[in-house]
């Protein structure tokens, strides 16, 4: 490796004189990751050269903490933009690997030959600091992804139990599709909580978009609405299918006294529109 050396120079001083030796032999040492430098650039503007400096800047001057800031940039970057983990681990390895060549080339200058235990204090400060990087970045992504996993799991949620304001004490519940345990305990929640942050006094239940109803979630259909008017509120089953309604005979469950139901959302929504305006 034809390196330039001045003495008295510290092992800093000495990869600076010899960046950009150190970059070439860091793209050898980065196996598929060379491959990919343009496109990470150009996918989530990570300069991995530039990265690569600045992080052998902080394990050479032992910045901890700006090392674990960046780190934590780093990991987060690498998880919105949904990069390769894989690249990354081979690209720090390989900046680790470039490191270790030129501090065995900088031990081979000096003058006088440093004591084996000094070496292998410097050894254990290069790899310690490595490897807090590696634990802070894959943390980091880890828990950027937790947070975006959250965010789409809430937003499911809001999907499948869709309120919608009618007016200022009444709000549509239409439910679509296929309705489980799991989902029928988002809907109590859902329900519970939107009667009491938005004042409803009226809820009306579409299950128009339901053709099968199994009889554990029409055991738990019963609990919401015991749980609406526990609440204060009025629930109101609309579009009830002839299947849905089948199922419910044969199970002996009866909504009389619990719950008004109307055939169809239009109809429901034309009873209250013309009672009001009667009452006014």
């Amino acid at each position: 490796m034809d390196v330039v050396y001045q003495e008295g120079q510290n092992i800093r001083a000495f990869l600076e004189a010899n960046q950009n030796i150190f970059e070439e032999q860091l793209l050898q040492e980065a196996g598929d990751v060379r491959e990919k430098i343009e496109e990470i650039q150009r996918i989530g503007n990570i300069d991995l050269i530039a990265n690569a400096h600045k992080l052998v800047r902080y394990i050479i001057d032992q910045h901890e903490e700006d090392l674990i800031a960046f780190s934590e940039q780093e990991g987060e970057a690498w998880a919105k933009y949904s990069l390769t983990l894989t690249f990354k681990l081979e690209w720090v390895q390989a900046i680790r690997r470039t490191i270790w060549r030129f501090v065995e080339r900088y031990e081979e200058l000096l003058p006088e030959q440093r004591e084996t235990k000094d070496f292998f204090a410097l050894e254990k400060r290069i790899n310690d600091f490595v490897d807090k990087f590696l634990n802070s970045f894959f943390l980091s992504y880890s828990r950027y992804k937790d947070r975006l996993l959250e965010s789409q799991q809430q937003l499911v949620e809001n999907l499948s139990v869709p309120f919608i304001p009618v007016s200022a004490s009444m709000c549509v519940l239409p439910l679509i599709g296929k309705l489980d345990l799991e989902r029928m305990n988002i809907i109590e929640e859902k329900v519970l909580m939107q009667i009491s942050d938005q004042g409803i006094k009226i809820l009306l239940i579409d299950l128009s978009g339901i053709a099968h109803i199994e009889g554990d979630v029409a055991e738990r259909l019963i609990r919401v609405i015991d749980g609406i008017h526990i609440m204060g509120s009025q629930a109101v089953i609309t579009g009830m299918r002839p299947e849905a309604a089948r199922k419910m005979i044969e199970l002996g469950i009866n909504f009389e006294g619990k719950v008004e139901t109307k055939g169809s959302l239009q109809q429901a929504l034309s009873d209250y529109f013309v009672s009001t305006a009667e009452e006014l």
